[in-house]
């Protein structure tokens, strides 16, 4: 990958856009092939369920994957047999408890190795996970996990925003599509093959903003997707530059919380709803936005806990810690994953009609702004602590406008060469910069046992 990467960045951007469409392509076929057609019908079926029928279809499913980890999974054979938890074919929803948590640390240690099942699915691939807090945990996807997946986020995510595969998107994540912190525009590469304006998160800034909006009105974007706060930065400074942008059908984020401020700057400058949205790559739950403003779990991708500190379910308008079972990827099964989000469960119905239960909020974790000499504006700092072996966890701290700090808490066998990797990492997204890396015995701890990724001590000059 390091190698096609480096191909890539040497190459001029209309070629990039030839190389993003042929990646467009392969990942069209992977996600949208296969098992693809009978899964969004599943999907669609179910939201019919009432709550007697939802109930029995996740005993049902949560007693097929315990039954296949159990024979298969060398990582849950012994611990189930560890816990004392007995005849695993008389657990339920009601009593998954008696199953001990899967914690971060157990999937970093055993992703490939004891957590996979001995009957792998066909097409098995290993994607990290963006590696913004630490040391990236590795989830397996086979070809069919990715349509079971991409069956769900169809039917949850874009049909209950009045979008579909088919419609022209402009995205705003982690993938360095322009190379470098000091990159010249255009500030976005093209997807022909799936109609996807992919647009840099690390160029957002006011004398950019021209850019990206030509971006969004010379390839039809119909709805822009991706990072909450990158999303929110870029119609901020359309609003704060006069720039009228078109008119979407719909703004869908995920990865940060969606603030009232966001929803209301993102509907003011794009004229359409905007629609809240929480997984994950572990996609061992579900969390998205109806049409009448609800969010709702899936039950059919997981079954989702959330637990008060004594490990109790919480009461409705209660906040707790999310623990996910994941019903759709049998290869690496996450069993009670506690995955490090938290939310406040939701009371009564929804207008939508949909049996399926309801989230008040989600909290998540709100990240401070890191600002560029140039007036640039991120929050995410995708792929700065991938593939470094000796990390646990890492905190970034702007304290002026080219002044940065990193804490690490390692292994003890920390290199010179890991620490050069992240130093790049920087300056390629932050340009020219003064960092210091200090190693640490432990990052500080908020109420809730998170830490802030992100610290920075410069403020916004509006």
């Amino acid at each position: 990958m390091g190698l096609i990467q480096n191909i890539y960045q040497s190459l001029p951007s209309c070629l990039q856009n030839v190389g993003i469409s042929a990646f467009g392509y392969i990942w069209r076929k992977r996600r949208f092939g296969g098992i693809f057609e009978q899964q969004l019908k599943g999907f669609k079926e179910r939201e019919t369920y009432n709550a007697d029928q939802w109930l029995n279809y996740q005993n049902a499913e949560l007693s097929k994957l315990l039954k296949h980890a159990e024979e298969t999974v060398p990582f849950y054979r012994e611990r189930f047999k560890q816990a004392g938890v007995g005849s695993i074919s008389s657990v339920t929803t009601e009593t998954l408890s008696r199953i001990p948590f899967l914690e971060k640390d157990d999937l970093r240690k055993f992703a490939q190795s004891s957590l996979l099942s001995s009957q792998l699915e066909r097409g098995g691939k290993f994607f990290a996970s963006s590696g913004s807090t630490g040391t990236p945990t590795q989830i397996l996807f086979s070809h069919s996990m990715h349509q079971r997946w991409s069956a769900g986020f169809e039917t949850r995510i874009r049909h209950w925003a009045g979008l579909s595969r088919y419609s022209s998107r402009g995205m705003i994540g982690g993938r360095r599509v322009v190379p470098e912190g000091d990159s010249k525009p255009p500030f976005y590469r093209y997807n022909i093959f799936e109609k996807q304006v992919y647009f840099s998160a690390y160029h957002i800034s006011a004398s950019n903003a021209m850019d990206y909006l030509r971006g969004i009105q010379n390839h039809g974007v119909e709805y822009m997707t991706g990072y909450a706060m990158s999303n929110f930065f870029l119609a901020r400074f359309f609003q704060e530059k006069g720039l009228e942008a078109p008119t979407l059908k719909a703004v869908i984020t995920s990865s940060e919380k969606l603030t009232p401020e966001m929803r209301k700057t993102l509907e003011q400058v794009y004229h359409c709803k905007s629609y809240d949205s929480w997984s994950g790559l572990e996609s061992c739950g579900l969390v998205s936005e109806c049409e009448f403003g609800s969010l709702h779990i899936s039950p059919d991708i997981g079954i989702v806990e959330i637990l008060d500190e004594n490990g109790r379910q919480v009461k409705p308008g209660e906040v707790g810690e999310v623990v996910c079972t994941g019903l759709l990827n049998f290869d690496q099964p996450l069993i009670r994953y506690r995955i490090g989000d938290v939310m406040r469960l939701g009371r009564g119905t929804c207008s939508c009609e949909r049996n399926m239960p309801i989230i008040e909020e989600i909290v998540g974790r709100v990240e401070d702004t890191v600002i560029g000499l140039d007036g640039r504006e991120m929050v995410r700092f995708h792929g700065i602590f991938i593939d470094l072996p000796n990390l646990i966890e890492g905190q970034i701290v702007q304290h002026t406008l080219d002044s940065f700090e990193i804490k690490i808490v390692t292994n003890g066998n920390w290199t010179g060469n890991e620490e050069e990797r992240i130093r790049k990492r920087m300056s390629s997204q932050l340009g020219q910069i003064e960092l210091k890396i200090n190693e640490v015995p432990k990052i500080l701890r908020n109420q809730n046992g998170k830490f802030q990724a992100v610290i920075s001590k410069v403020k916004r000059l509006n």
